[in-house]
């Protein structure tokens, strides 16, 4: 079920066709396959033969930054980050394309080059789980707002056209660097954003006066001023918005995804929307 099926233009590339043959005519043939520069020449009519091109390289771009680990009911940001890579990595195998990516955090990223193969999909995985295991809330320094560009340019370097790249962060960083790179991956690629985010960062509930800290410093907060939760609303709708505007200029489709529930079950539902009803 596509994120855009229905009569529209999809908004992403479909796979691309080959050229296998030319041949004679055969009835049935779509006459649309006809090579009419062939036809003139020979006085018989030929048709050309084209291949489906099923071999596609996937980028899956996936956070393990420190701002990923907050989660406020089911699981961290960066578990649900790493569900949905999972579900992304063997669904591409399953396909027959091939699957790679850039896992980053705060000290790095590691580069997993595309390939068809159930160890490249576990070597994707295993960097994902060591760096969601070096995940630490005594993280000694703010987080490293340019590692997401630093991801978006490996795949810029190595995604050079009739790519699919998924992006799978919270969206922390997003500057004119960050569309500036978007812009030319877009140029050759296809890219689909999962916005991982957590249900606290979308409405702060009113629970009194709580105490928040980023490792460094801490605030008490009152939540129950219902002034301070609507502004604390505006700022995520704000950053929500500009997400949003990114992807209505670059045609990149956004998934949300909240911590609160499973993933697959987040993603089912999100494609379910987009599926044409069915006539009776």
């Amino acid at each position: 079920h596509s994120v855009l099926a229905g009569r529209h233009n999809s908004r992403l590339r479909g796979r691309g066709l080959t050229f296998e043959e030319l041949r004679n005519y055969l009835p049935g043939d779509d006459i649309r396959n006809m090579d009419w520069k062939v036809t003139a020449r020979t006085r018989e009519p030929h048709v050309r033969v084209y291949t489906e091109e099923r071999d596609r390289s996937v980028w899956l771009l996936v956070d393990q930054r420190i701002s990923m680990q907050f989660g406020s009911q089911r699981c961290m940001k960066a578990v649900t980050a790493a569900e949905v890579a999972a579900l992304s990595a063997w669904r591409v195998l399953e396909t027959g394309d091939r699957v790679g990516g850039v896992v980053f955090g705060d000290k790095g990223e590691d580069l997993i080059m595309p390939h068809r193969s159930e160890d490249r999909v576990m070597q994707l995985l295993g960097s994902i789980n060591r760096r969601n295991q070096s995940l630490d809330a005594r993280h000694d320094g703010p987080a490293a707002k340019g590692r997401l560009n630093q991801a978006l340019q490996q795949v810029a370097r190595n995604a050079p056209h009739d790519c699919l790249v998924v992006l799978i962060s919270d969206g922390l960083g997003l500057d004119d660097e960050t569309r500036r790179l978007i812009s030319r991956i877009t140029q050759h690629n296809d890219v689909i954003c999962a916005l991982i985010f957590d249900p606290m960062e979308a409405a702060l509930p009113d629970s009194g006066r709580l105490t928040f800290s980023d490792g460094q410093g801490q605030i008490e907060v009152d939540t129950g001023s219902s002034r301070l939760r609507k502004k604390y609303h505006e700022r995520f709708e704000q950053r929500l918005d500009q997400i949003h505007n990114a992807s209505r200029r670059y045609k990149i489709p956004v998934l949300p995804i909240h911590t609160g529930a499973g993933a697959a079950e987040q993603i089912r539902d999100l494609l379910g929307r987009h599926q044409a009803p069915v006539r009776r």
